[in-house]
């Protein structure tokens, strides 16, 4: 096994940070950015992105909230209320966890945000790093987010140990294809690649693209009754004969 990809959620980090810390940060946040950046580039390609999204919700008569363009007030209007609409739904957008990465970045930037990760992780990143092997991201925040939260833990930044990042640009986390992208981009097999994660449907996806598997159950989790996956509870559990 040359590599390790690592979901985030539940994985390396407690659900509870990011549904208990990080969304409502963001949700609290948005229309406040929004009135500040509005105007800049990146904030720009967000909102076009959320603008498609929007309109391919109506076209799929999911009744979405009403996007008014009436001024720049009203638009900043829409889309907070869109996006607390989208995260209501728990939605994968890109636009959204894009967003939520510029405005995260501010909290953790300012010290009101600090990025959490179980105490199993630090030691298992140098461990993993001294044997050569390449510490990757997967996870459906944007890279951004994904470097701010490793970026800033109580441990320090460890993202001197990770390699590559990869988000919803590169696929859904629950598509096979998704994986081979990703071990494509790496130029490796998938077969040299084990995938780490607390969701049956992603190691699915993951075992059927060619990768090696293990279903990451942290404490509070729900044991999941039917799946084909070892199991580990924590990252020491990954044993060196398949390293």
């Amino acid at each position: 096994m040359q590599s390790i990809r690592l979901d985030i959620e539940g994985t390396t980090t407690p659900v509870d940070f990011v549904y208990k810390v990080l969304f409502p940060y963001a949700r609290q946040h948005v229309k406040e950015f929004l009135s500040q950046f509005y105007g800049t580039e990146e904030v720009q390609v967000d909102i076009r992105q959320l603008r498609n999204e929007q309109a391919l919700d109506q076209q799929q008569k999911l009744t979405p909230p009403v996007w008014q363009d009436d001024s720049i007030d009203s638009r900043v209007e829409s889309i907070t209320t869109y996006v607390h609409w989208l995260m209501d739904q728990d939605r994968k957008s890109t636009g959204l966890k894009s967003l939520q990465g510029k405005i995260w970045e501010r909290g953790y930037r300012s010290g009101q945000l600090r990025g959490q990760v179980y105490a199993d992780v630090p030691p298992a990143f140098r461990r993993w790093s001294e044997q050569k092997k390449g510490i990757d991201i997967f996870s459906s925040g944007s890279v951004l987010a994904q470097k701010l939260l490793f970026q800033h833990t109580p441990s320090g930044d460890l993202t001197r140990f990770l390699r590559r990042y990869f988000d919803t640009a590169t696929g859904p986390k629950m598509e096979p294809e998704s994986y081979g992208r990703i071990a494509r981009a790496l130029g490796q097999a998938p077969s040299e690649i084990l995938f780490i994660s607390d969701v049956i449907a992603e190691l699915d996806a993951a075992t059927s693209a060619g990768m090696e598997t293990r279903l990451c159950v942290r404490p509070g989790s729900p044991f999941p009754q039917s799946h084909s996956h070892p199991v580990i509870h924590t990252f020491d559990e990954i044993s060196p004969s398949i390293m």
